[in-house]
């Protein structure tokens, strides 16, 4: 049975799966784009059970706001594609954290991600309203294939240049699966709309306290 601090740790994991999701303006695109989130059979029920179900993540040109929530409490990673920085927000457990992200942070996690070779298909999907193009992600390393589909109505590959699995998707993601292996998340947007997004939603609030990752895992035992 995995124990309340192994939770905890995989919450935070899918915060810096997909961190950020914005380089330039999305094509004048403002809004939120809603995800369902299904995971593998790696994981078992009950901790299935208490982990996010939806993903809302919100655009507003190179800023990008994520957020997730379980029964635990709520994850919130904010991205500024121009300064290549940004922070997450865990609210778990009567606590609210903040913990920043540099451009060298970002880039640490990219180090044992292998190359890819991308393949794009004839193929098409509808998602959310949106025509999406078949992408087959292949890492160079002979590990697992992903399938992604996207749509460049929305924007364009520059979305995805902090992502190393995906950095080569010429759009913004509707459907696409988690990269890492130690739990395997699939994302489906299932509702894309325009609407106007406060600057405050990417600023840390005061009730906030701010500190490192290595402070935040030394918390739940490293």
């Amino acid at each position: 049975m995995k124990t309340r601090t192994s939770i905890v740790v995989m919450f935070l994991l899918s915060a810096f799966i997909f961190a950020g999701h914005g380089k330039a303006e999305a094509k004048g695109f403002t809004g939120v784009i809603v995800y369902n989130i299904t995971y593998g059979d790696d994981l078992d029920a009950q901790t299935a059970s208490m982990m996010p179900k939806t993903m809302k993540l919100y655009i507003k040109g190179s800023k990008t706001r994520m957020e997730m929530s379980m029964g635990m409490g709520t994850n919130i990673t904010v991205f500024d594609a121009e300064k290549k920085d940004g922070f997450v927000l865990i609210d778990m457990m009567g606590q609210k954290m903040a913990m920043k992200m540099t451009t060298g942070d970002i880039e640490n996690k990219s180090k044992d991600v292998p190359d890819v070779d991308v393949t794009v298909t004839d193929e098409t999907k509808d998602i959310a309203g949106y025509t999406c193009k078949k992408a087959i992600v292949k890492p160079k390393d002979g590990s697992d294939e992903y399938t992604v589909y996207y749509t460049d109505e929305l924007g364009d590959g520059m979305l995805n240049w902090d992502n190393p699995m995906y950095k080569d998707i010429d759009g913004v993601m509707l459907e696409f699966s988690s990269a890492e292996k130690q739990m395997n998340m699939k994302f489906t947007a299932v509702k894309v709309e325009k609407k106007k997004i406060s600057d405050k939603d990417f600023e840390i609030p005061e009730e906030y306290k701010v500190m490192s990752m290595d402070e935040f895992k030394s918390m739940y035992g490293g």
